[in-house]
């Protein structure tokens, strides 16, 4: 007796059916999806205008609405890349500290899973706590520190949907070596042209927001490994993993995280006092002014990595294990 499907599924399942219905037969099954971050929002604007269709978050049932300055709120299908290769952009994203349940913030990656998507490429704006990471940089990511989720706070808490993946769902090869690969061969054909916009690769740790970290919380989370800090991407990519699906992760370091102490109160001070307290202090609207000024160099990216993908396939079944 089959069982039936889990209500999770079948509001994905909706969602996805809502969509199909608004975009030509050709563009139904996109193979890649990409998720843009804050500012980042002009990848949608390498799609070409012939085949694209433009669908408000507002419009689609289940969806959360975004309220960030800098994330439009919308899905756009196209054809991405030289290789004319059909794709799917989330242009914005939902993020936890809005008010959204952390599963929420994921739900439209599942959504991608069922419409087809095999390979999800995620950026983010993040903050940069790696002394070599200079403003402007790219960070392609090779693990996480999903803070909230030690606390509990995780995307795959309470019943498992089993439809898309297992109980336990490995987490240590998230971050697809392949496509890193592909995204370093891409980056050489770039850096002539951006030769001050330099690629590294580290360690994203997540944190809820929406304040930005102290100065004390940069050093510990530096301590412990992270190179970037934000506040997104890790639920999209816990659950594009639990779905077998491809990921490739990239930060735009668009503010450097101020990592020494500030001044003591019982020190001598020279200057106003306020202005050094201030000193390196991040703000959202630096933050997008730092997006605007690398978009092209990051859409151009974005389209040579997908022009390095002569083969999508699905990841092989993951192993349900017993755990407890």
């Amino acid at each position: 007796m089959t069982s039936a499907p889990s209500n999770l599924y079948a509001q994905c399942l909706e969602t996805a059916n809502f969509i199909r219905d608004r975009v030509p037969e050709k563009l139904r099954s996109p193979e890649v999806g990409v998720i843009c971050g804050s500012g980042l929002g002009g990848l949608a604007d390498t799609v070409e205008e012939g085949d694209r269709v433009d669908i408000s978050y507002s419009d689609i049932p289940n969806f959360a609405q975004s309220t960030v300055q800098g994330h439009a709120g919308k899905l756009v299908f196209g054809y991405l890349g030289g290789s004319k290769t059909p794709s799917v952009l989330m242009v914005g994203r939902v993020h936890f500290y809005e008010g959204h349940n952390i599963d929420k913030t994921a739900f439209p990656v599942r959504v991608l899973k069922l419409l087809g998507v095999k390979v999800v490429v995620v950026t983010n704006a993040a903050g940069g706590l790696n002394p070599d990471f200079r403003v402007g940089d790219i960070c392609i990511l090779n693990d996480h520190i999903n803070l909230p989720g030690l606390a509990g706070i995780h995307p795959l808490r309470g019943p498992n949907a089993e439809e898309f993946g297992p109980r336990f769902p490995p987490l240590s090869d998230a971050y697809d070596l392949e496509l890193r690969k592909f995204a370093h061969t891409a980056y050489k054909k770039l850096e002539l042209s951006i030769p001050s916009r330099r690629l590294h690769e580290g360690v994203y740790a997540f944190v809820s927001g929406p304040s930005f970290e102290t100065r004390a919380e940069c050093r510990m989370l530096r301590t412990m490994g992270a190179d970037v800090v934000g506040m997104s991407t890790v639920p999209e990519i816990i659950v594009a993993r639990h779905a077998g699906m491809r990921i490739l992760a990239m930060s735009l370091v668009t503010n450097q995280a101020v990592l020494e102490p500030g001044p003591r109160g019982d020190a001598p001070i020279e200057g106003d006092v306020q202005k050094i307290m201030e000193l390196g202090a991040a703000n959202h609207l630096e933050v997008l002014e730092a997006g605007k000024m690398a978009a092209n160099d990051m859409q151009n990216l974005v389209r040579l990595v997908v022009d390095e993908l002569p083969n999508i396939t699905e990841r092989r079944p993951l192993p349900v294990e017993d755990q407890e």
